[in-house]
């Protein structure tokens, strides 16, 4: 017997059972009613895949490289979303 391998979204869907807190399906059943509770398990499951992965990405680029100092994290911010300092511009510009 051969099983195929899917990536997260992918495949035909099967029901399995899992134990949630009640709060917690409350609050889901709220925001999306009775019958999108598996869709919104679904995303949350494959955002949690996608941020093990990105967990399991970094401490292999760690364990090479060492790790990020603070300031290469804030010109990476800078590149990815501007200014970090609110109002002061970029870090050259305040510095000047």
């Amino acid at each position: 017997m051969t099983t195929q391998a899917y990536a997260p979204g992918e495949g035909p869907t099967k029901s399995v059972s899992v134990s949630v807190h009640q709060g917690t399906i409350e609050a889901v059943r709220a925001r999306v009613g009775r019958r999108g509770i598996s869709g919104y398990v679904e995303a949350a499951i494959q955002r949690q895949i996608e941020r093990d992965n990105l967990a399991e990405l970094i401490a292999a680029n760690e364990e090479l490289h060492g790790p990020l100092t603070d300031e290469e994290i804030r010109d990476a911010e800078e590149k990815m979303f501007g200014p970090t300092d609110k109002g002061a511009g970029s870090r050259a510009e305040a510095a000047a």
